[in-house]
């Protein structure tokens, strides 16, 4: 490097910018106030052991989302519980849905289980064709995951659609896992919920967790809806209850109950998610998938055009987002961000339509 010269090599230059993880799908207001003030207040507790029964968080996340609390079961992550589901039932054939979230597809071949994974075509807009689905969920099969909203995609699969699957599964004694990640984000939440299916249906298993939605990825918060009562003896007896220690569940008794910041992340994704997709629907040289959730797909149209060459014009800007490649069911020419606030979603757009 000569005398004199900057070398403004992209490190460099994404040093001297913001950095936007809109590759990460988290909630833009970051963690929120009352989380932070609940586990301050709760350090003096760390000398006690948390309550087994965890009556008071359990209560927080029955308002919050409509499950009973009898119904409630809390852990450290949505993982976790699949691993014991797969310990509970010893699935053998599995069905798992792509392009759609895929988080659990080692946990499943390590314990033995045959995954058949149903595509949802492109030209059909990766949309869940139901009488096909339900086709294929014969006796032989143990269990399904369906993620919803899909956690690629972004799209959602309505409440009458998500009832005739959770039938057809109980018809054929099938565990159908719903994988609610992404639901917090979602308009009408208890309308697009499988949560009000779990009182019929002891069957369906609806997973979700606090990482997204409420920014707390370092938390380790989740819970489970079933009204398997086997299910939840048997999760009674493994101890999950103790794998909650007194600051996260003070943490969760917080967030749970914090309408204000609850009410103001919904609205704020919601007038996003509207602005984003109008400003980039008239382009042609994309296609956009309608997104239900906190983020967005996009296919890339131009021919000289990849996803690794989007994600690395925006890195200068310090804008990550999230190349499809490797996902199953994409390719090269899909891309994926959250939205954030509105400074940094008008940044997002315009870098990216610069180079589309």
């Amino acid at each position: 490097m000569k005398k004199g010269v900057i070398n403004l090599t992209t490190e460099n230059l994404i040093s001297q910018v913001e950095t936007v993880r809109a590759d990460l799908n988290m909630n833009p207001l970051g963690i929120p106030d009352s989380v932070s003030k609940a586990i301050s207040e709760s350090l003096s507790q760390l000398s006690t052991y948390p309550d087994r029964s965890m009556k008071k968080l359990k209560a927080a996340i029955s308002a919050y989302s409509g499950a009973d609390e009898d119904n409630i079961i809390i852990g450290g992550s949505s993982y976790e519980f699949v691993k014991i589901l797969c310990e509970f039932t010893s699935p053998k054939n599995v069905i798992l849905i792509t392009p759609g979230a895929q988080n659990y597809e080692r946990l499943l071949s390590m314990n033995g289980c045959n995954i058949t994974y149903y595509s949802t075509p492109e030209e059909e807009d990766f949309n869940l064709d139901i009488a096909d689905f339900i086709s294929k969920l014969t006796e032989d099969i143990d269990m399904i995951f369906i993620s919803n909203p899909n956690g690629t995609t972004s799209q959602i699969i309505d409440a009458e659609s998500m009832e005739f699957i959770a039938k057809i599964c109980d018809g054929n004694d099938i565990t159908m896992v719903v994988d609610e990640e992404y639901m917090d984000f979602v308009d009408d939440i208890s309308v697009n919920s499988a949560i009000p299916l779990i009182s019929e249906y002891e069957n369906v298993v609806v997973l979700r967790n606090t990482t997204k939605f409420f920014a707390v990825p370092g938390l380790r918060l989740a819970y489970m809806a079933t009204s398997n009562p086997v299910l939840k003896k048997t999760l009674e007896i493994t101890e999950l209850p103790y794998s909650i220690g007194k600051l996260v569940e003070a943490a969760g008794a917080a967030m749970f109950t914090d309408d204000k910041y609850i009410s103001e992340s919904r609205e704020l994704i919601r007038t996003e998610r509207n602005l984003v997709y109008s400003a980039l629907s008239t382009h042609k040289t994309i296609k956009l998938y309608k997104p239900s959730a906190n983020f967005i797909l996009i296919k890339l149209l131009k021919n000289d055009v990849s996803a690794g060459d989007v994600v690395e014009h925006c890195l200068p800007k310090g804008l990550y987002i999230r190349s499809c490649a490797d996902i199953r069911g994409l390719d090269n020419k899909y891309i994926r961000f959250c939205f954030m606030n509105p400074k940094q979603d008008d940044l997002l757009v315009n870098t990216i339509l610069e180079i589309v």
